[in-house]
């Protein structure tokens, strides 16, 4: 697509490219391209490599992490009847941080062509190229690195007992919402309400970016007011 004052070379390596469209990245970034085959993001191959993830890797390396934390609020002397509640706990607090998150930081609006470039390396590179099934999921390093910030917020609210629990339920959350995320996309749900989820988050990238930002849920989306009008052929049915 044409920029007015840059224009972008698909056959080349995208990142180093976006941060030169400056205010006109947010028009292109929104413009997705159907085809299942990624785009090359780096020269290096090395830096090729980190940023492709297959999604069953994350349960691969963070259920394991998920569990040695709740086993590390039982060791301390959690019970077993609360333990699960925190869990719990944790679960939900994560389906809202999923909401702020995808919301506020994936969805944010730059123009610069560092924020560009950045944007694109962490959300804006699967609405330009939702089909990309090896940059849908988040790489374990980049996941770390936001893990660690809600673990340092947890220490801070919750008691050294309960921490590791809530915090366990939250990396639960996290896997329960990257493999939802990769189903919505790649997967043909039978069902009512995996059909309804996946035409819900659809209809986030390719008709209203900017409302509909649950994707394990509709939830907060209700509680902040951000979820999209009906179509008109929804409408209409109505």
């Amino acid at each position: 697509m044409d920029a007015k004052k840059f224009v972008v070379d698909l056959n080349k390596p995208l990142v180093c490219q976006v941060g030169h469209l400056g205010e006109e990245y947010e028009e292109w970034v929104h413009q997705p391209i159907m085809g299942k085959e990624g785009p090359r993001f780096f020269h290096s191959g090395l830096l090729e490599v980190l940023t492709r993830t297959a999604w069953w890797v994350i349960p691969i390396v963070w259920l394991p992490v998920a569990s040695w934390f709740i086993y590390n609020s039982f060791r301390l002397g959690l019970d077993t009847p609360h333990l699960p509640l925190f869990v719990l706990l944790g679960i939900f607090v994560w389906t809202l941080a999923e909401y702020l998150l995808h919301r506020f930081l994936f969805h944010v609006q730059t123009k610069s062509y560092w924020g560009n470039t950045l944007h694109y390396l962490l959300h804006g590179c699967h609405h330009k190229h939702p089909m990309d099934s090896l940059r849908l999921v988040f790489p374990p390093a980049a996941a770390a690195i936001i893990a660690s910030m809600i673990w340092s917020l947890v220490k801070l609210v919750f008691a050294p007992l309960t921490a590791p629990a809530v915090f366990g339920g939250i990396l639960l959350g996290y896997v329960m919402y990257d493999c939802t995320h990769y189903y919505l996309h790649h997967g043909q749900p039978k069902s009512d309400v995996p059909r309804s989820l996946k035409k819900y988050h659809l209809n986030h990238h390719y008709r209203i970016q900017s409302l509909g930002f649950g994707i394990t849920s509709p939830l907060w989306d209700k509680v902040f007011g951000t979820v999209p009008p009906p179509s008109k052929a929804d409408a209409k049915r109505r």
